[in-house]
């Protein structure tokens, strides 16, 4: 897994050059973010199960035919799926947080999720929603602590939103 430091002096390495003006004002945005980062991912550690309840709950209220039969929620065993997949979102999303680095979620989650989710029927339209939800869930728990710029915290979610987006499929 890569993280926006390493990826830095990677590239710098491979170039054969010092840091400049650029890569240095990127590394001190980096570790200048760091506690709103450190914040939100001791948040996530700590609410994972509030925040994924508190998503599922308001993308049920959005879309309650997913709840019914012939809905891609229906049933306890695909709504334990649809939960686990929401909490799966989350804790990559998590890492990609701390990294400040997107990698992790196009290798670990997007690639091959489109297929997959196609092949099973899960439409990708509730799925962009319920990652758009965590992210704003947690922007808002934020908020309610003090932390006031949140924007950074949405980004990983907006990451696969966008990677997802593009297949938004409806279900069967």
């Amino acid at each position: 897994m890569r993280d926006a430091i390493t990826g830095l002096i990677g590239r710098y390495d491979q170039l054969g050059r010092y840091f400049d003006r650029s890569a240095i004002d990127r590394i001190d945005s980096y570790f200048g973010q760091a506690e709103l980062r450190l914040a939100a991912v001791e948040l996530i550690n700590r609410e994972a199960a509030t925040i994924v309840r508190e998503a599922a709950q308001r993308l049920w209220l959005e879309d309650p035919e997913l709840l019914l039969p012939g809905g891609n929620a229906y049933t306890t065993r695909r709504l334990a799926a649809c939960l686990r997949d929401i909490d799966y979102f989350l804790r990559y999303a998590s890492y990609a947080l701390v990294a400040d680095d997107f990698t992790i979620l196009d290798e670990r989650v997007l690639n091959g999720l489109d297929d997959t989710y196609k092949s099973l029927g899960v439409p990708t339209g509730p799925t962009v929603r319920s990652i758009a939800l965590l992210g704003e869930v947690i922007a808002e728990m934020l908020a309610d602590s003090g932390m006031a710029d949140t924007g950074l915290v949405r980004a990983p979610f907006e990451h696969l939103c966008r990677g997802l987006s593009s297949s938004n499929v409806r279900a069967r």
